[in-house]
């Protein structure tokens, strides 16, 4: 978990010239943000270790889910404007 993400996508997004895709924003909070990445997969990686053989929990992988989250913060953006 990320905290803050809605004012760090928010940050990563103003750095960026129109047009944008979800993408270039997840390449520009990499960049801007490399500690909170780090603790996203490491927060994963522990998640994954965990779990108990046989047993199955869904969790989308690092990429996934911060790329999920920039998607709907754009969407929510381009809903209120």
């Amino acid at each position: 978990m990320i905290l803050d993400i809605d004012r760090k996508i928010e940050e990563a997004v103003a750095t960026l010239e129109q047009p944008y895709i979800v993408q270039d924003v997840f390449n520009k909070f990499i960049a801007l943000f490399p500690d909170e990445w780090k603790k996203h997969k490491i927060a994963y990686s522990k998640f994954n270790r965990s779990k108990q053989f046989g047993r199955t929990i869904p969790l989308p992988k690092p990429e996934v889910s911060l790329k999920k989250m920039i998607s709907v913060q754009l969407n929510s953006n381009k809903k209120k404007g």
